[in-house]
């Protein structure tokens, strides 16, 4: 009976050791991160919505839609606050650079051209490009906007000929 009893008290011990690792690591992940990086970022003055314990800003973005979707759109070409009307009020509220929260993974908008350039040409290779995964890998499949290094050099050189007004052949049917 000793020996089982041994066992059976190392197995528990040892699944209680798994289950608080777990708990530390999701903790971690869900809590202490999101609160570095907001600190970090609001100590380069860049501001945003508060982060909320695992949903992030998402339930707040969800509210926005739905009110927005909820009444008639006016007959004008400005369609931005009615698409993303929390982007549209947290522009106002935060400015032209803003952190926002999708769960815990935090997003940073930007709107200032010098900014979008610098990030768009990124010779150093200091923002990396976010893997497409489920629907978006399948939208974009494995062309320009997924690929990276030398494959991606490739497919813009390739893509590169169609913007430029020579090499497109004009036909005109009479």
């Amino acid at each position: 009976m000793g020996v089982l009893q041994n066992i059976i008290i190392l197995l528990s011990c040892s699944l209680c050791l798994c289950l608080v690792l777990f708990l530390i690591k999701l903790l971690h992940r869900t809590w202490w991160t999101p609160i570095r990086i907001r600190r970090a970022m609001s100590s380069q003055g860049i501001r945003g919505p508060p982060y909320r314990f695992i949903h992030g800003n998402t339930k707040e973005v969800l509210n926005m839609r739905t009110a927005t979707m909820s009444r008639p759109m006016d007959l004008s070409h400005n369609i931005f606050p009615r698409l993303q009307p929390h982007l549209h009020s947290w522009l106002d509220i935060y400015g032209k650079k803003f952190l926002t929260w999708n769960g815990p993974q935090a997003q940073l908008v930007i709107t200032e051209s010098e900014y979008a350039r610098e990030i768009l040409n990124d010779k150093e290779k200091i923002y990396p490009k976010v893997d497409a995964e489920g629907f978006l890998k399948k939208l974009f499949g494995d062309g320009l906007a997924t690929s990276k290094g030398e494959k991606w050099a490739k497919q813009r050189k390739l893509a590169n000929h169609a913007f430029y007004a020579e090499s497109l052949k004009v036909c005109v049917y009479k």
